[in-house]
């Protein structure tokens, strides 16, 4: 064998290993641009992103929202990314009390105009009985379960309210028994006798089971697992925005609401944290929960309530004017439970 030939076979694996050096760094290159990018675009508004998608191909628009989405949300989650709608308040926080600020009062439509308020103590209601299911419905968590989770209960029609359907009432119509009220939330940390008065059907409204069992219970989960630990005690309404084509289950007279809202609220010291969150009825299985980022104020305009109607002025209008582009980040050292509750149903 000539010395040359023998020259070139040392240096062949030589170059070999460096080109695929070379390979590897360019594909890490290329995911990271992809990560920051993806990120980049799902940082915008819903509205933004709405037109975008309807506007660039989908060819640009589908790598952005596949990559985009879940490293968005860690980076949130971690707090490298995004911003909150944060304010300073020089009011103690209302601990152990049901409303932070007030019950939603209502400014027009669609918002019904029979609601009657029920107290169930560690919750309040908002009935419909025109819709047949709660318009609104508030409720406080505190930072530290003081339960296990019991084993659930079953459905019940509220003696107390004639209006509400029988347990049954949802049978065949390919829609869930959504708790409005939480069952996890409610029974870790007011017990079994308040989690039975959660499973009443006055707590309880049509939802897909995309929302129910995905995006909604990921967002439950966040708040009393995550979000407790990180600021304490949460303050909650969550609300149904009612059909505009009159979209009823069969002949049971239960509205299909089009969408459904969280508002929730924390205090740490002298800053009021405060997100608003809509999805529509059909939102997409396991989809992230930042996609339903609104301000207070468009929110007010689409359900035609007032939220935190007993704030002064001075800081309600900064607060629920402010677009967050996040939801609220978390200890580091639950990022496990972070990824866990959105990869693994209960």
């Amino acid at each position: 064998m000539s010395a040359k030939r023998a020259k070139r076979r040392k240096q062949a694996p030589k170059c070999s290993r460096r080109a695929a050096f070379k390979a590897a760094a360019a594909v890490c290159i290329f995911f990271i641009l992809w990560c920051i990018a993806g990120s980049w675009f799902v940082h915008h508004s819903r509205k933004w992103i709405a037109r975008r998608l309807e506007t660039w191909p989908r060819f640009a628009t589908a790598p952005l929202m596949l990559v985009g989405q879940p490293v968005g949300e860690i980076l949130d989650a971690l707090g490298v990314t995004g911003h909150d709608a944060v304010y300073e308040y020089d009011v103690a926080a209302p601990s152990g009390e049901v409303f932070f600020a007030g019950a939603p009062v209502r400014i027009g439509s669609p918002a019904p105009d029979d609601i009657q308020i029920i107290d169930r103590r560690d919750f309040k209601i908002g009935w419909s009985p025109k819709l047949r299911h709660p318009v609104w419905v508030a409720y406080h968590v505190p930072k530290d379960a003081a339960f296990p989770l019991p084993k659930r209960p079953q459905f019940s029609k509220d003696p107390s309210i004639k209006s509400t359907p029988p347990a049954e009432s949802y049978r065949g119509s390919n829609f869930d028994r959504g708790h409005m009220a939480p069952n996890y939330a409610i029974a870790t940390r007011f017990g079994p006798e308040a989690q039975r008065r959660s499973f009443l059907m006055s707590n309880i409204a049509p939802q897909s089971a995309s929302l129910n069992r995905g995006v909604w219970r990921e967002v439950e989960r966040r708040i009393a697992d995550l979000w407790t630990a990180r600021y304490g005690e949460i303050w909650v309404i969550v609300g149904s925005i009612p059909s505009a084509g009159f979209n009823r289950i069969g002949t049971t007279g239960i509205d299909i609401p089009d969408a459904y809202y969280q508002v929730i609220v924390a205090q740490e010291g002298l800053d009021v944290r405060a997100l608003a969150l809509i999805y529509p009825q059909y939102v997409k299985w396991r989809a992230w929960p930042s996609c339903g980022i609104i301000s207070i104020d468009e929110l007010e305009e689409l359900s035609g309530f007032d939220f935190l109607p007993e704030l002064p002025d001075v800081i309600q209008t900064p607060l629920e004017a402010e677009l967050p582009s996040r939801l609220w980040p978390i200890n580091i050292g639950d990022i496990f439970s972070f990824l866990s509750i959105h990869y693994i149903s209960d």
